[in-house]
């Protein structure tokens, strides 16, 4: 959450924020500490009593607050806000926006329609509860109104807190802006509200892409992270996950049931029931149904991973085949080799992983099993159920258990 509206302050042009953290927390500390200046609330005495943490020097000309648990506010609603707040000379702008069953601040304005005060909702009374304006959490400051203001709260509400809305009931001139999106209103307290600032966030997010040239089949089943790339004119089935820093090309059609994290797919590949971590994926290529490609795999070009394979810190070349019931690890295959089906390399000793090579132009047979450290020479072979113990030279052929190599017949 604390990501997403670091990201919206970082587009907003807002380079160094502070960040008032409780030092309970040293792992949100560590987290965003190259990202925004941290400054500790040992006690949390509300959200006033935040802001009075942050040294008086730091509070210089507009200050800008966000409740940390609004995470869907946008870089545009933080630059339209400021910009309304210097236009319009304020004291303090804050923003708003008409929602009904919320349990949020209420704006309460006076007989002319301005701004009178907030009023949280364990303070608020019958009558209150019932305005559908609400506060947002989004606050525009003038550091010399503010200062003054945070000095003379008091904690004379239900919660003994000492709430930032309460300055504004001696700040004028206030204004208020309101929103037109009511995700961006949504603060997160609990596991419901997570929840539901996550399916926000998603159909946020795949609109975007599909404004961009994306087709989702369905997209209420589709689960794409902030932070993935994907190309024009793809197609993604439903029920794929698209998480972390994964970039997906143009043309490509991934899922249904496609799992991708962190990785690199180029344009016009096919990703079909399939689980990748990690992993790069060239041009051209495809995997599935059910393979498993992890962490360290290279696919180059116009490579063809089948069902029910398993590839792990290996390196597969242009043209080649890794077809189906098939485990790779640690293992570099060159160009237009077919690995034949039940080929499994045994690259663990009970100590250490150990490597396969297999050159350009190689034919494994079904049921091969390679011992490793073994390495396959360019353009030999291996009959169907060999156990490779031993370096088969190039061009030659390798049968039985164990096997040994042979000549070709010309």
């Amino acid at each position: 959450m604390i990501d997403l509206l670091l990201d919206a302050c970082r587009e907003a042009g807002i380079e160094r924020p502070i960040a008032v953290l409780s030092p309970a927390q040293p792992a949100v500390a560590d987290h965003v500490g190259d990202r925004a200046e941290v400054v500790l609330q040992a006690q949390q005495l509300g959200t006033g009593h935040a802001v009075s943490m942050v040294p008086r020097e730091r509070l210089q000309g507009d200050v800008l607050v966000l409740n940390a648990d609004s995470p869907l506010i946008t870089a545009q609603t933080i630059t339209h806000l400021v910009a309304a707040h210097r236009e319009l000379g304020a004291a303090a702008t804050i923003a708003s926006i008409n929602v009904r069953d919320r349990r949020d601040g209420r704006i309460v304005r006076d007989s002319t329609g301005r701004l009178e005060r907030i009023v949280e909702e364990k303070d608020a009374t019958a009558a209150e509860r019932q305005i559908t304006e609400i506060n947002v959490g989004i606050y525009c400051f003038r550091a010399e109104d503010l200062v003054p203001a945070l000095a003379a709260l008091k904690p004379d509400n239900q919660a003994g807190e000492y709430y930032l809305t309460d300055v504004i009931e001696s700040l004028r001139p206030v204004e208020v802006v309101q929103l037109a999106d009511p995700a961006e209103a949504m603060g997160v307290n609990d596991r419901v509200q997570l929840a539901e600032a996550e399916a926000a966030l998603r159909q946020r997010i795949i609109r975007v892409h599909q404004l961009n040239g994306v087709t989702f089949i369905d997209p209420a089943s589709t689960f794409v992270e902030a932070g993935v790339s994907i190309g024009q004119d793809t197609l993604i089935e439903p029920f794929t996950i698209l998480s972390g820093a994964t970039a997906i090309g143009a043309d490509c059609r991934i899922g249904p049931y496609a799992q991708v994290r962190s990785s690199t797919i180029g344009d016009g590949c096919r990703v079909e029931n399939s689980w990748l971590d990690r992993v790069t994926m060239g041009a051209g290529s495809d995997c599935g149904p059910f393979a498993k490609l992890r962490a360290g795999t290279e696919i180059s070009t116009n490579v063809h991973v089948g069902s029910f394979a398993e590839i792990v810190r290996s390196k597969i070349g242009e043209g080649s085949k890794v077809p189906h019931m098939s485990y790779l690890g640690d293992t570099t295959v060159g160009r237009r080799v077919n690995v034949g089906a039940g080929t499994i390399t045994a690259n663990f000793d009970g100590e250490n992983k150990n490597a396969t090579v297999i050159e350009d132009d190689v034919f494994v047979g079904v049921g091969t099993m390679l011992r490793a450290p073994v390495k396959l020479g360019a353009g030999s072979r291996t009959g169907a159920g060999s156990v490779v113990t031993r370096d088969v030279p190039p061009g030659m052929t390798a049968v039985g258990v164990p096997a040994r190599a042979i000549r070709k017949r010309t």
